[in-house]
């Protein structure tokens, strides 16, 4: 069976599921579907990428493809090379999975995320080149095949990017931890954030330090490379660590009395923040202060911002009362930044933390958003948990993952979508109820919101026996 293309491009047990086989295919199909101008392609730090992403190389230049090996490298710091040069892009990686998956996000040239067209067209091809290697038309040969080299000069390129978004302000004084989940994120994160003039007081579940996320009590003292010793395997990136478990750096940022912590997912396109206190500060909340603060300097075109459905009440209703308007878009930053390029807007995101600026980047970015959100602490001279408990009241919301054979099954699921009709009318105007199939994993996603944290659990707790009876 093929891996399909779901929210963030295709995904799979890697070596069972997306085997090299089938990237090396992959690459095949995107260069015949968006050209031979060449690719810039990274990865993540997990085991299998090394294999993958030579297989996808492989594959790309046997098409006529020359391709730029940006090794480990965020998954917007591809595609921001991908703009800057004019090029098609492909990261290896799948995000915040846990490391026996992977996957490949292809970029059409410009960086951007494919059209839907055009990623059904090469889904298209991939189901004809499957299974036929060496049996399909003449490949190109001789000074026709396409070259795989080192990207030297991409990771550099990509940090003065980054640094150069604050347009020239300094984070000076500013007290920062970071989670880098054990990806991409690893060693270019610090370096950033130290370039920009913060301290970095802690660096937890960098690539190589193979410290115990939990307790906080071996983080980096400064902003000194770290020696090496104990090299990650590839064998736990984003395990009890990064933005899907923030725990241990809500832990270390009381613990060093930092101003604020960050905890990027494995291939950094997303990043939830930690206040003073401990608090977690999500992706809604985020952008319940980016938008009043661009829209205060003349940056929020439209005075309007992008949010998912999975968007908290609470910052719908933070958004009104500040005149700005919300439009929202089906799950997924693909969808974030197709509204953002159509209407025109500068500002879009998620709850999870894909924070998309468009003027800035082409997709969300991590790196930059925790950045952006450091800059805007030390230019207002206000604690992070002062600043978001001031943007948006949270409604209480519960989300829960339940995990079924077979997601797709959910649409033709008539006792369940009886019973989200039936609780929605009990909610009415004081909550909301989502459910939706996964698009990356085995798993149909409920999210309730009620006027309490009992009323959406409980809601939230039918909602899953139902779903698990009749999903299985």
């Amino acid at each position: 069976m093929i891996p399909t293309f779901g929210t963030d491009g295709v995904r799979g047990l890697a070596n069972a599921e997306l085997t090299p086989e089938l990237a090396l295919a992959l690459g095949r199909a995107a260069t015949r579907v968006l050209g031979t101008g060449g690719f810039v392609v990274g990865r993540d730090t997990r085991r299998s990428g090394p294999m993958l992403q030579a297989a996808l190389a492989a594959g790309l230049a046997s098409e006529g493809a020359d391709v730029a090996d940006a090794g480990v490298l965020p998954t917007p710091g591809v595609a921001h090379l991908c703009a800057r040069r004019g090029l098609a892009g492909a990261v290896v990686s799948a995000s915040h999975n846990p490391f026996a998956d992977n996957g490949v996000k292809l970029f059409a040239p410009g960086g951007t995320k494919l059209a839907e067209a055009v990623e059904a067209a090469v889904s298209a091809e991939l189901e004809q080149l499957a299974g036929r290697i060496g049996e399909d038309r003449r490949r190109p040969t001789g000074r026709a095949v396409g070259w795989i080299g080192p990207d030297a000069a991409g990771a550099a390129q990509y940090r003065a990017h980054l640094v150069g978004a604050l347009e020239g302000r300094r984070l000076e004084r500013l007290r920062v931890v970071l989670d880098c989940a054990r990806g991409a994120a690893g060693g270019l994160a610090e370096s950033v954030f130290c370039e920009a003039g913060a301290a970095v007081v802690g660096v937890l579940a960098d690539v190589n330090d193979g410290s115990d996320v939990n307790d906080g009590s071996d983080i980096n003292d400064g902003c000194d490379v770290n020696d090496g010793c104990d090299v990650n395997d590839g064998c736990d990136i984003n395990d009890g660590c990064g933005s899907t478990h923030p725990e241990g750096l809500q832990q270390a940022v009381v613990a060093q009395g930092a101003d604020l912590g960050l905890a990027f997912d494995g291939d950094a396109d997303r990043v939830v923040a930690v206040d003073e206190s401990g608090g977690l500060v999500d992706g809604d909340q985020m952008l319940a202060l980016f938008a009043p603060d661009l829209g205060s300097r003349g940056q929020l075109p439209g005075e309007a911002v992008v949010v998912t459905v999975m968007a908290n009440l609470g910052l719908r209703l933070a958004m009104a009362a500040r005149g700005i308007a919300v439009r929202e878009v089906a799950v997924g930053d693909r969808h974030v930044l197709a509204e953002l390029e159509d209407q025109g807007l500068a500002l879009g995101g998620e709850q999870s933390g894909h924070i998309v600026f468009r003027e800035r980047a082409t997709t969300g970015d991590g790196i930059l958003t925790g950045l952006l959100l450091a800059d805007l602490v030390v230019r207002r001279g206000r604690p992070l948990g002062e600043l978001a408990g001031e943007a948006m009241t949270r409604l209480p919301q519960r989300l829960v993952n339940v995990a079924v054979g077979d997601p797709a099954g959910l649409a033709a699921a008539e006792q369940v979508w009886g019973e989200v009709a039936s609780v929605s009318a009990q909610l009415g105007r004081s909550g909301r109820v989502v459910v939706r199939a996964s698009g990356t994993e085995p798993l149909v996603r409920v999210m309730v919101e009620a006027p309490t944290p009992q009323e959406a659990a409980e809601v939230a707790s039918h909602l899953v026996s139902v779903i698990t009876r009749e999903l299985g």
